[in-house]
């Protein structure tokens, strides 16, 4: 029976570990692309290595929404932006650091810097007082509970910003079509009156 413990706890140690180097190999992948596609793909990737992680803490319908708002729908208004838009590539690193990468690293440093602390309170014991949790505590109907109740404003806010941003995506890419298509029919106008005959 223990071998079978341990063999248990093996494999959820070598699927966590897994995951977590998937997680941040794909969320470094997303801020080097210079094709905003692949980012995007990238992007993907590291929605559903969280939801493997979702799952290994037990959280199932975290994790199936994860996989289902976030890697489906999401990233599916994403990709429509990139698409409509047209794939702009930028290089990231082109001409020195800027301030939103100063920006990106001391925020990652900051973020160390709570995971440390927070994993030498957790060894120890400074974490070690338990919460009272009930049996409806992550399940489906406490989740949709505290949305349409707690969390109302937030939830109804999200959606309001995801909205403004497809018609923004919209609108950018018709701006983008229309210089263009502008530029391209102006130099076929002075193509053809610099033409002989």
């Amino acid at each position: 029976m223990t071998l079978v413990a341990s063999a248990g706890n093996l494999l959820v140690w070598i699927v966590w570990i897994g995951a977590a180097f998937a997680c941040l190999g794909s969320g470094i992948a997303v801020v080097s692309f210079s094709n905003p596609f692949f980012s995007a793909l990238a992007l993907i990737g590291n929605l559903a290595s969280l939801a493997v992680l979702y799952l290994l803490l037990s959280a199932e319908f975290v994790a199936a929404a994860q996989v289902l708002v976030y890697g489906g729908a999401v990233m599916v208004m994403f990709l429509f932006v990139i698409a409509y838009i047209g794939p702009q590539q930028e290089s990231p690193w082109a001409g020195g650091p800027s301030w939103q990468a100063v920006g990106a690293v001391l925020a990652a440093g900051a973020l160390l810097i709570e995971i440390i602390v927070v994993v030498g309170l957790k060894a120890s014991g400074g974490l070690a007082h338990s919460a009272q949790l009930g049996h409806a505590f992550g399940s489906p109907a406490e989740i949709g509970r505290l949305f349409l109740t707690d969390h109302l404003l937030a939830f109804e806010v999200t959606s309001i910003v995801l909205l403004v941003a497809a018609v923004g995506g919209v609108i950018l890419g018709a701006h983008s079509r229309r210089e263009h298509w502008g530029s391209a029919g102006s130099d076929a106008l002075r193509a053809e009156s610099t033409r002989p005959g």
